[in-house]
């Protein structure tokens, strides 16, 4: 689709694109009020990582992660906003090393992989990147860039979201008029696939080839029906975005 999408500050709600909210982020007010009123605390260092499909930018998260947490954290993170449909295994290469949801012991191939039990500050540093792996037959790629490190006032939370792309607005592509709400798994390989309501209906090739359209680089991909955690609209904290008490267990 190699589209620009825009998405909002977590701080202020203002909607930049990718590359420049990196710059944004950097220099937010709202941000930078936030952490000093919240200074005082016990410290602790996060990084601030960016998170990108590896072919397109058409998907992106900015996420900041405190440097205590594991590489299983972001795993699992990832998992629940834009990748887990069954179950499958994962990995990030990192440096050339390989750590995996369930490292195998196989020196056939080379070095074993590592677990993922590793605290981010052991295993990361400013200005790297590195990849992330879902699903090892019908693979997500993801890149994950280290866009910055800073000490500040430790809070609970290892991890939040500082800004997510809004959802692209698809047309469908029968009608071309409404918009999509699944994509044939069949056609999609064919660069179309995309219906309304209405047009799913009567598709030629049948509901159990149709998948929810969302907010992921793994839509129509294997039996990913999105996140049941995470909303597709991202709502920054001044438009008093509200956690349902499903979503909340879930993250327990």
């Amino acid at each position: 689709m190699a589209v620009r999408t825009k998405g909002k500050c977590k701080y202020c709600g203002k909607e930049y694109t990718f590359s420049y909210m990196n710059r944004h982020l950097a220099a937010c007010e709202e941000r930078q009020k936030k952490c000093a009123d919240e200074a005082g605390g016990k410290e602790c260092g996060y990084f601030e990582l960016a998170v990108y499909p590896k072919y397109t930018r058409d998907y992106w998260l900015y996420i900041e992660v405190k440097e205590t947490a594991t590489l299983k954290d972001v795993d699992q993170f990832l998992r629940d906003i834009w990748v887990e449909c069954c179950e499958h295994l994962s990995a990030f290469t990192i440096g050339g090393i390989s750590y995996e949801a369930v490292p195998q012991d196989d020196f056939f191939w080379g070095e074993p992989a590592k677990g993922m039990n590793y605290k981010l500050k052991s295993v990361l540093e400013k200005g790297m990147t590195f990849d992330y792996e879902y699903d090892f037959g019908s693979t997500t790629e993801l890149m994950i860039t280290v866009v910055n490190y800073r000490i500040r006032n430790s809070r609970k939370e290892k991890l939040i979201i500082l800004s997510r792309n809004n959802p692209m607005e698809i047309l469908c592509d029968a009608c071309g008029k409404k918009p999509a709400a699944y994509v044939c798994t069949e056609c999609l390989y064919e660069g179309s696939g995309y219906l309304c309501e209405d047009c799913a209906k009567t598709h030629e090739c049948g509901e159990d080839m149709l998948l929810p359209v969302c907010n992921s680089p793994r839509m129509g991909v294997c039996g990913y029906c999105g996140s049941d955690i995470y909303p597709d609209q991202f709502v920054p904290d001044r438009e008093d975005c509200k956690i349902t008490p499903k979503a909340a267990a879930k993250r327990k």
